[in-house]
């Protein structure tokens, strides 16, 4: 099967779409951060940034679906690309979700976990947007490519610690009830960024196994 696979020609628009998608990822984590390290009179714009880039992220999942349908030969198992392009989608959605979770419960002051937590949603997204050419040519690039997605794996982990550190935190501070679950749920929705990284990452790791 391997073989055979190896022989038949490939479309690699879906790689192309991948790498589109990551760089969306870079791009809204990195609006993201600005926004947390911007003036309250500044932070809209940035939020505005996030929204226009997921609704461009929209636009690349729409294509992968699409031509995914279309394609007589594919570079992966369908249900792989169906599921990469999902988990690089729901990262996008994720991000855009922190912005509108923070202003619909006034948060307005990002403390030192929301920034470690969007300074590694900075750095898987950057991973994440390495590996994504490396897919064109599993075989050879295969080390590396196992080697980034333990890095990012890595970085989850590193956030689940700071969440929980963040929640211990905040428990001890005693706030009033809406601004107990208006922080919470903003460091929730950051590390959940960071596992939806994980599960491309996850997918990807699939995809070596499977086809080298």
């Amino acid at each position: 099967m391997r073989l055979l696979r190896f022989l038949m020609p490939k479309e690699e628009k879906f790689v192309d779409l991948f790498c589109e998608h990551s760089k969306l990822i870079v791009g809204a984590a990195d609006a993201l951060a600005a926004m947390m390290a911007a003036d309250e009179k500044d932070r809209p714009a940035r939020g505005r940034e996030v929204s226009a880039l997921e609704k461009q992220a929209d636009a690349v999942t729409h294509q992968t679906i699409v031509a995914l349908h279309r394609a007589f030969i594919t570079p992966f198992d369908r249900s792989d690309i169906h599921a990469l392009s999902k988990a690089l989608d729901d990262a996008v959605d994720l991000i855009e979700s922190v912005v509108l979770g923070a202003e619909l419960y006034k948060v307005v002051e990002f403390d030192q976990h929301m920034r470690d937590l969007a300074g590694m949603i900075q750095e898987t997204s950057l991973l994440v947007a390495e590996v994504m050419p490396l897919l064109k040519d599993l075989s050879p690039n295969a080390a590396r490519i196992n080697a980034l997605c333990e890095q990012i794996s890595k970085i989850e982990g590193r956030a689940d610690e700071v969440l929980r550190a963040a929640i211990s935190d905040l428990v001890e501070q005693r706030p009033d009830a809406i601004t107990f679950f208006g922080r919470k749920e903003v460091y929730e929705l950051l590390e959940e960024v960071t596992d939806s990284c994980d599960d491309v990452a996850d997918v990807i790791q699939g995809l070596v196994l499977d086809h080298v």
